[in-house]
């Protein structure tokens, strides 16, 4: 495993962390790792330390229950084991890419949008209204309060109407971009390439060497053109009551 897809899974992997520690909600097992928070959608993983085996994965699901859960499978290893989650009923519920990209000059950006970062429960509450519009899942605005000192939440404006969202997760000289999306009302407009712009220039401004993501697939060729490599895949399953 390189250094950057390394970097890349410990920052995502801390921005779990990060999300359920307030809330009692990390574990850290032998075999595997996950966060759970009651009536939540997110953080809501369980990861493995190493490849997937089905003595792990047995245990992994033990523990899980009922409870929804989302299981990431990094495919780094080229070993297709994720084929043991699907045989244990987990569904396959979305992919991404691993992408990365190293910060070296500011990105050019319209300066069409303008930027709230939260910091108080009206623009939690606002900031969480919006995301599952343009995610299909929730991230609770208890979370952002509790996690708004370590984690950059941003609300993105447009015209003066609220019209994205973006995480930003700054660690050990890595950015980690996340939750950049746009509601279906202003796509199209190309306002999801300016936040990633804004927020990368932000991450510049916070001395961040590189930048990683994870890419769904209707984001994934906005991110090359703006110069990241892609480099590995994520397979997430889902598991539990959903």
């Amino acid at each position: 495993m390189s250094d950057i897809i390394k970097a890349n899974l410990d920052n995502l992997i801390s921005l779990w962390k990060t999300a359920g520690t307030p809330f009692n909600g990390f574990v850290d097992a032998p075999l595997f790792s996950y966060c759970r928070i009651e009536n939540a959608d997110w953080p809501n993983r369980l990861w493995f330390r190493n490849d997937v085996t089905p003595e792990a994965l047995d245990a992994a699901l033990e523990v899980i229950g009922e409870t929804k859960t989302t299981i990431p499978y990094f495919d780094i290893c080229n070993s297709g084991a994720d084929e043991y989650i699907a045989a244990k009923g987990g569904v396959l519920a979305f992919e991404q890419a691993g992408m990365s990209i190293k910060l070296e000059q500011p990105f050019t950006v319209e300066n069409s949008l303008t930027y709230v970062r939260i910091s108080d429960n009206a623009q939690a509450e606002l900031w969480a209204a919006l995301y599952p519009q343009a995610f299909g899942y929730t991230i609770g605005a208890g979370i952002l309060m509790s996690t708004c000192n370590d984690l950059h939440f941003y609300l993105a404006y447009y015209n003066g109407v609220p019209a994205g969202t973006a995480i930003l997760h700054c660690r050990d000289g890595i950015a980690g971009i996340h939750g950049v999306g746009v509601i279906p009302e202003m796509r199209n407009k190309g306002l999801a390439r300016e936040i990633m712009g804004h927020v990368l220039n932000e991450a510049i401004g916070l001395n961040a060497a590189y930048a990683t993501l994870q890419a769904s697939k209707m984001g994934i060729g906005i991110y090359l053109k703006m110069g990241f490599e892609e480099q590995f895949q994520i397979r997430n399953y889902r598991v539990g009551s959903w």
